[in-house]
């Protein structure tokens, strides 16, 4: 959620709590710093904010006082919370969880859970506590679909690059969690294809996500600890392998350091070594280089370079238009 937008939300749900009366929209609209003064496009964007407080579960009522139009207000008595008692550090940490998310698909869920608590007169600023920034990334495609199917207990199906594999397969899943876990999103869940728990990497799923089954059809079986299974049954660490690449003189400081028997090649060109573990990561790291990095070997790693940058070139900055 932008600061732009989280003003204007908060600066309307001061204004609809302050009201004794229901204020009318164009009444809204005078009061509200941040609405623009046509009319379809503040109506356009009155609507999306409406929408937006009641996704909050911010208690937005609607009526009038004997007058024609219709009027918005927030009853105090509806919105307030029930006194909380958050010790300092019980704070700071809904404000860690905040942060953590300030670039995943909660982000807005997040910062409406801490426009509630703010309002309590709670404060979650957790950077005074902590002293770090942390953040999770979650821009893996198949992440809000599989979140969602959690959340609503609904198995899914989707196209799965297995570890060895030379194609897709077709995968059925009834999903218990999703977590991270060394730097990874997984799902866990039970497997319809091979009839017991499975652990699917989220970056080898390639296409959408689609729902399998109703909603509510799925639940985690008692006693299951998601995160234990994910840790338990996810891919064991890559072996470490090594690749030889070629530098331009003068240029990609960052893999120099990195690299290992670094000897010269040409007037033009060093030759090193790097140690890795995964493509998908080791990939971006060498392609933020361009062509001050060629990779020699091994193969795998020279084409993943070449996909990757042509993925750039064309607008797709993840090179995932091919999948993974």
């Amino acid at each position: 959620m932008s600061r732009r937008k989280t003003e204007r939300l908060l600066s309307l749900v001061v204004c609809l709590l302050a009201t004794r009366r229901y204020l009318t929209a164009e009444q809204i609209r005078r009061a509200v710093p941040g609405y623009p003064g046509s009319g379809e496009a503040f109506k356009r964007m009155f609507e999306r904010d409406k929408e937006e407080l009641r996704e909050l579960g911010i208690p937005l009522e609607v009526g009038s006082d004997g007058e024609e139009e219709t009027g918005y207000r927030i009853p105090p008595q509806a919105y307030e919370l029930p006194e909380l008692h958050l010790a300092p550090d019980e704070a700071a940490v809904l404000g860690l969880a905040a942060r953590v998310w300030q670039r995943a698909s909660l982000a807005e869920a997040a910062s409406g859970a801490l426009l509630k608590l703010r309002a309590a007169g709670i404060d979650t600023d957790g950077s005074a506590a902590f002293g770090i920034e942390p953040r999770v990334d979650t821009d893996e495609p198949a992440f809000p679909a599989l979140w969602e199917a959690v959340r609503d207990g609904h198995p899914v199906a989707f196209d799965y690059q297995g570890v060895g594999r030379a194609t897709m397969q077709r995968r059925h899943l009834e999903p218990w969690g999703v977590v991270s876990r060394h730097g990874r999103w997984y799902v866990v869940g039970h497997d319809r294809d091979r009839d017991g728990v499975r652990v699917f990497r989220l970056s080898r799923i390639a296409g959408d996500v689609t729902p399998d089954g109703p909603a509510r059809s799925v639940a985690v079986p008692p006693g299951v600890d998601v995160r234990k299974l994910a840790f338990d049954r996810g891919e064991p660490p890559a072996e470490p392998r090594t690749a030889t690449v070629r530098l331009r003189k003068g240029a990609a400081e960052g893999v120099r350091r990195w690299a290992r028997g670094l000897r010269p090649v040409d007037a033009a060109w060093d030759e090193a070594a790097l140690e890795f573990h995964e493509v998908d990561r080791f990939v971006p790291f060498l392609a933020r280089f361009a062509d001050d990095v060629v990779v020699i070997d091994p193969p795998d790693v020279r084409d993943a370079v070449i996909h990757q940058l042509k993925a750039v070139l064309a607008g797709d900055p993840a090179g995932r238009g091919a999948g993974e």
